[in-house]
């Protein structure tokens, strides 16, 4: 890994086997991380987007290693740009969530740290299906303009602490979260960003959704070996 001068964190591209496949991912860790968050914000070009960057080096800072990593290869985003089939199979997501999970709790840098996620649209479902099946892995879950209901009956046997983060002009996300937020019965909240449409569009909304996802990763993450589970 190569040392960066922001946050004196180490950052190096990784790839993740699941299935019959292998995600890219880029991991950051900083000195003394007391958890890890894995992002899924999107397609594959967001790694060079700066609010990407932006996320990451806040939840450095607040000294938070992430794994950034995209849910599916190039050549699946290719072959689903129009028909968008694959980024609505949350069964097939949430298993490439919990395998990249498992692959965190395996890798030597980050095996002692709690695995928060942070995501958007279908890949907030799939982190809270995943959460369902494998509770001893996701400790604690970010849900920024997502699509919750989607994990359907996944989200009444969710343990882990869920935030659900929407903008206030979103209104039929906002109605939809609202809704899924009946069907969590663990630690949760909702939180609305004043004026905001598309949460990670706006850099004002992307600044309120990452300190808030900060905080909530900095309340509920614990280390690996330190059950959260009753």
């Amino acid at each position: 890994m190569n040392r960066t001068s922001t946050c004196n964190a180490q950052e190096c591209l990784v790839s993740v086997p699941t299935g019959s496949v292998c995600l890219t991912g880029n991991l950051r860790v900083p000195d003394k991380a007391r958890g890890v968050i894995l992002l899924a914000n999107g397609n594959g070009s967001n790694r060079y987007r700066s609010r990407d960057r932006y996320m990451t080096q806040v939840l450095c800072q607040a000294g938070l290693a992430t794994l950034w990593i995209e849910l599916l290869t190039p050549q699946e985003e290719a072959i689903d740009r129009q028909l968008r089939q694959l980024h609505f199979d949350i069964g097939l997501l949430a298993e490439r969530v919990a395998s990249a999970s498992h692959w965190l709790t395996q890798h030597p840098i980050t095996d002692n740290l709690g695995i928060g996620f942070l995501g958007t649209s279908t890949r907030s479902a799939a982190a809270l299906m995943a959460a369902a099946q494998y509770p001893e892995l996701i400790r604690a879950i970010v849900s920024s303009g997502g699509l919750p209901y989607l994990a359907g009956s996944a989200l009444s046997r969710i343990k882990a602490p869920t935030l659900l983060i929407v903008g206030e002009n979103n209104i039929p996300v906002l109605e939809m979260n609202q809704e899924a937020l009946k069907h969590l019965h663990t630690e949760k909240q909702l939180e609305i960003i004043p004026g905001a449409t598309h949460l990670l569009e706006d850099f004002g909304a992307l600044e309120n959704v990452t300190q808030l996802a900060s905080q909530w990763f900095g309340q509920h993450l614990t280390p690996a070996h330190q059950s959260v589970l009753p």
